[in-house]
């Protein structure tokens, strides 16, 4: 019960508001309630002054405290991989357990993947490739978007034959590949099959796992938002690399990396971007390759399908 006086109401008058606090949380028992302003609404308020006038009190107005709430989608999702168990976060600012299913989960990065992994044909190494994670020092991305390029493929660079610019497509797989496009985008390829064959994989987008503000920095965009890193152009900015990294093997410990990642299983496909040059088959063949639910995917979106 909350007693009320003061100068709004008459001498010996006292107005009694019931008002219901609620409980505080068993498992926090340190929480502190803060005092509020109570906003008195003028229809309980008695009247005062001279016949046939009254006066009202403006409610006071204050703001909530109270924390935005994870949707319920959000959660269940969340405990679906972490069994909505509680644990303890080592953090000065929050007292007592955190129910887990507020968190995201780190994901856990797997071993380097090997080269055998990548000794095949292109077609099939694109898909196998979504879901992996590209590791350079601090910055880890995972990758959500590629294309493949093939042997006798109009849209494919390997169709000019053997030239400076296009030598390190010709390499081993597992290697990198990457060239500059409209004289401002540094585009990263994984070299696919075997030695000598001219095929790789384009990374069209990825998602931010690691390194954020490092991220944010070399593509000069303070934003966590799907624009950061989609598209191919941006990939490469994001890990700050240049054509030197050609020839580079993603195998190796060191330098630039692919890690292993989680195996999907709902994957969007859908024609190529960008190659109109090319022949009519090549530019329709659905050889683009996307994660499924997912905002971390290039435009234009609406040529993905279910594969």
């Amino acid at each position: 019960m909350l007693r009320l006086t003061g100068s709004a109401f008459p001498r010996n008058h006292e107005s009694i508001i019931a008002v219901q606090f609620p409980p505080l949380l068993p498992q926090n028992p340190h929480r502190i309630v803060k005092s509020i302003p109570l906003p008195l609404r003028s229809d309980f308020l008695p009247m005062t002054g001279g016949a046939g006038t009254s006066t009202s009190t403006t409610p006071p107005r204050f703001k909530r405290t109270t924390t935005r709430r994870c949707s319920k989608k959000a959660i269940k999702a969340v405990e679906s991989k972490t069994n909505g168990e509680d644990f303890e976060v080592e953090d000065s600012s929050v007292v007592g357990p955190v129910p887990r299913r507020l968190l995201l989960p780190q994901p856990q990065l797997g071993s380097i993947v090997p080269r055998k992994f990548f000794e095949i044909d292109s077609l099939d190494l694109a898909p196998c490739l979504l879901g992996k994670y590209l590791r350079r020092d601090n910055v880890v991305l995972q990758i959500t978007e590629v294309e493949a390029y093939r042997p006798n493929d109009s849209a494919c660079h390997g169709r000019v034959g053997i030239t400076p610019r296009t030598a390190p497509l010709f390499g081993p797989g597992g290697h990198a590949y990457v060239y500059l496009c409209y004289g401002m985008h540094m585009m990263l390829n994984v070299v696919a099959d075997e030695e000598g064959v001219g095929a790789a994989v384009l990374i069209r987008s990825c998602a931010p796992i690691s390194g954020l503000e490092e991220i944010q920095e070399r593509r000069g965009q303070k934003t966590d938002k799907p624009i950061l890193l989609t598209g191919p152009g941006k990939v490469g900015q994001a890990l700050g690399i240049s054509t030197d990294w050609s020839h580079h093997p993603f195998y190796e410990s060191g330098g630039l990396e692919i890690l292993d990642g989680p195996e999907l299983e709902n994957i969007l496909i859908g024609p190529r971007v960008g190659i109109d040059y090319a022949l009519p088959e090549h530019v329709s063949a659905p050889w683009r390759f996307a994660i499924a639910d997912t905002p971390w995917i290039s435009a234009p979106k609406n040529t993905l399908k279910p594969r």
